[in-house]
């Protein structure tokens, strides 16, 4: 498959943060779908405002604009180190950002699984997918209610 293919395939799952939603009062909402924009690998933040405050919203709470029109609702990911003990879950975020755990709401029809998009996005180039899964990460534990 070609790179171009599968980041439009895993990108089919996206929605733009503006104007993503029809607003008429008697149409349910509808998540636009749109391919993921490339975003520099350094930049946990900027990877999370394109690929994830859609869902889980800009301060990660579970409240972005998609949330209300998933049939499953984005985890809170401001919890994650209170809901774990008080310890951040390292290899477990790592493991759901890359791909390699099966989570009901990544990797459906609704949420993509980011290590197949980042792996189509580094053009194949393992360092920076770990780059990408590692940057991101670490901005989502910088996020974690003390």
């Amino acid at each position: 498959m070609r790179v171009r293919d599968s980041l439009c395939l895993m990108a089919l799952f996206m929605m733009t943060l503006g104007g993503a939603f029809v607003n008429a009062q008697d149409q349910p909402k509808k998540i636009e779908h749109t391919a993921a924009a490339q975003t520099s690998a350094a930049s946990g933040h900027e990877m999370f405002m394109s690929y994830c405050a859609s869902c889980h919203g800009k301060n990660a709470t579970g409240d972005g604009p998609a949330a209300s029109a998933l049939k499953i609702t984005p985890a809170d990911l401001t919890m994650l180190a209170k809901e774990n003990g008080g310890k951040y879950p390292n290899n477990k975020v790592t493991s759901i950002l890359s791909g390699q755990t099966d989570l009901a709401a990544h990797g459906n029809k609704e949420i993509p699984v980011w290590g197949v998009v980042f792996w189509s996005m580094s053009g194949r180039h393992a360092g920076e997918v770990q780059q990408r899964v590692a940057n991101l990460n670490r901005y989502i534990e910088s996020l974690q209610v003390k």
